[in-house]
Formats: structure tokens, C-alpha cells, sequence
């Protein structure tokens, strides 16, 4: 039993890591998310201040 228990202990301990790295990836993608977000809002107005609508996208011009 004593065994099992270490095992146990072992896992348990295990799992806090392993959640802990999730919780700081998680955190790493929530801000990523928030600075595209952001970008987003930004080019939208730029894109309203121009006078374009955002869901239109851009043409380029294919140089000859």
C-alpha cells in the first residue's frame, strides 16, 4: 500500500505540473489573441477613416 501511495503522490504531483503549463500557455494564447484583437480594431478604423469598408479586401496591382 505504501508503494501504491507513493505512486499516487507521484501522479498527483504530476498533474499540478502539467497544469500549470496549460494555465501559462493558455495565458501565452490569451495574449496573443488580445494583440491580434487589437491589430484588428486598428486596421479597421484605418480602414473607415480611408473611407473603405473592412470587408473588402485590398487590390494589389501585378506589375508586368
Amino acid at each position: 500500500m505504501k508503494e501504491r501511495l507513493s505512486q499516487l503522490r507521484t501522479e498527483l504531483e504530476k498533474g499540478r505540473q502539467r497544469l500549470e503549463l496549460l494555465d501559462r500557455e493558455r495565458q501565452e494564447v490569451r495574449d496573443t489573441m488580445l494583440r491580434i484583437s487589437g491589430a484588428i480594431r486598428v486596421l479597421e478604423e484605418l480602414i473607415a477613416q480611408n473611407g473603405q469598408p473592412a470587408s473588402e479586401p485590398e487590390l494589389v496591382a501585378a506589375s508586368a
